[in-house]
């Protein structure tokens, strides 16, 4: 009895493979082992730095709304007490925002919690 393969799955699994290795350099983008082992790597980089990102964020957030009350004469940790103390109910990235394009509204909050 002759061997069985399915080449036709086996043609569409590798192509989709080689697919997600378009743009990489040299023989990682078209031979099949050394494709397979970089998209491979590439999603499970993928994964982590979707969690990296948010981290990331809120880090940046944080950075832009210290520097923005720094210039009001007022720290972050003092500023965000100040904030949950009087019952502001705003996000780290809406003030980083205010903070980074809307200094007066940022400023006015800033009194209001003073």
């Amino acid at each position: 009895m002759p061997r069985s393969v399915n080449h036709v799955a086996a043609r569409a699994r590798r192509k989709k493979v080689l697919k997600l290795a378009k743009g990489n350099f040299g023989s990682r983008k078209n031979v099949w082992t050394v494709a397979k082992n970089t998209v491979e790597k590439g999603l499970q980089y993928a994964y982590r730095d979707r969690k990296t990102k948010k981290r990331n964020f809120r880090a940046l957030w944080i950075q832009r709304i210290n520097a923005a009350a720094r210039i009001h004469g007022m720290s972050y940790s003092q500023f965000m007490g100040k904030i949950h103390a009087s019952n502001v109910d705003i996000n780290r990235k809406v003030l980083a925002d205010l903070a980074m394009n809307n200094p007066a509204a940022f400023e006015a909050i800033l009194n209001s919690v003073k």
